[in-house]
């Protein structure tokens, strides 16, 4: 594979492993094992498996390895690991990362499950975890200290938006040699700046952009290949959470058209945004690179677009927003985003619904809020649609 070529062209070529059929598309080895030709090849595989030498697809499979040399020399890492799901990519690298004792800082806008790994498992295994305003760079500095192990964020968080400032917080923390985990669902892999910025570990869900189109759930975990082919890969091949072969191949062929819809759906997005901007139903709009979000300085100096997701909030409340999702005709109402299809979700009472109101209020996710995941129908409809919809509401 060539470093050379431009990141489109890695998207359709990276990682590429034919068989002795030289076949166009990728294979998909839909296989849960490998045959040895002698008992001494067996004994030296689980010893030490060589490139493109395999055991058992819960701990590699050429299919699944195309997927992540593609994808993660995409993103800019030595290497990556798939996993079944964005959270069992999240959970494999904290898992596989910290140990008793261990002191995390997190940003509090996080998605529901991270805050639960984070809140709920980690700290029954006794690690300690801090919490902080991830907008906030002095709250960073204040937090990460010497005894800091590990830094874990949302690029932009789900689902208020916020954007952090990830150069600095990756330098705080490289002070204090701590590793810098960054969940770049939102970013999106098109847009991810995780690299660029210092992060050393960048997981995604692939299940959002990737696959993109409501088929797979999968994840994938990228960083430099001492920690994705040491503790990483040992946590997940021995727990379980690896990818299978043929979601990987959905997932290879959706990386050939991952750019062309991942760049239609910002734009729309962006479109979108402008639209509802000021409208009377509405009490605020939030896309990262829209000039009405608060950090759309910041967003602008980290990539050139903010994501395939936008935030509003109805007025009236939740009575209100759910006149105005009921009304919807082309947007689906559904808790994923980052599909070919738009979708509106109420986190209040779906992804979010489990927070104590506290922590709802804290982060901002109000009765009224709407995440709106922008897809691949034509702008002018969607924006027609929300209009009919917020005159109902």
């Amino acid at each position: 594979m060539s470093k050379n070529w431009n990141k489109r062209t890695k998207l359709v070529h990276g990682g590429t492993r034919r068989s002795q059929y030289n076949e166009v598309s990728e294979a998909v080895f839909l296989t849960q094992g490998f045959v040895y030709d002698t008992a001494e090849q067996a004994e030296a595989r689980f010893e030490k498996a060589g490139q493109d030498e395999f055991i058992y697809a819960r701990y590699g499979n050429p299919t699944m390895a195309m997927f992540e040399d593609r994808i993660s020399d995409y993103l800019g890492y030595e290497d990556g690991f798939a996993c079944a799901s964005g959270m069992a990519a999240v959970n494999g690298a904290l898992m596989a990362l910290l140990k008793a004792g261990d002191h995390v800082v997190a940003s509090r806008a996080l998605f529901g499950s991270c805050l639960y790994i984070l809140e709920d498992i980690l700290t029954r295994f006794g690690v300690n975890i801090t919490l902080v305003d991830g907008t906030d760079n002095a709250a960073w500095a204040e937090a990460i200290t010497a005894k800091t192990d590990l830094v874990f964020l949302e690029s932009i968080s789900n689902p208020t938006l916020e954007v952090i400032d990830l150069k600095y917080v990756c330098d705080l923390a490289h002070e204090v040699g701590a590793i810098v985990v960054v969940d770049d669902a939102m970013a999106t892999p098109v847009y991810s700046y995780a690299k660029a910025c210092g992060a050393d570990i960048s997981v995604l869900s692939t299940t959002k952009h990737v696959d993109g189109q409501g088929r797979m759930l999968g994840g994938i975990i990228c960083g430099p290949k001492d920690l994705i082919r040491g503790p990483i890969e040992t946590y997940i091949k021995h727990t379980g959470g690896a990818m299978n072969p043929f979601t990987a191949w959905t997932h290879l062929k959706a990386l050939e058209t991952l750019e062309l819809r991942v760049r239609a759906q910002a734009a729309a997005a962006l479109d979108v945004a402008e639209a509802l901007s000021g409208h009377e139903k509405l009490n605020v709009v939030r896309y990262p690179t829209h000039k009405a979000h608060p950090q759309q300085e910041l967003a602008l100096s980290q990539a050139p677009a903010g994501g395939t997701v936008l935030t509003f909030e109805v007025k009236g409340g939740k009575e209100a927003c759910f006149r105005f999702l009921n009304a919807l005709e082309v947007i689906t109402i559904s808790n994923n985003f980052a599909d070919a299809k738009s979708i509106a979700t109420h986190p209040a009472t779906t992804t979010h619904q489990r927070l104590p109101q506290e922590q709802k209020d804290t982060l901002g996710i109000s009765p009224g809020l709407v995440r709106l995941s922008i897809g691949l129908e034509d702008p002018a409809d969607l924006v027609a649609d929300l209009m009919q919809a917020l005159a109902k509401a």
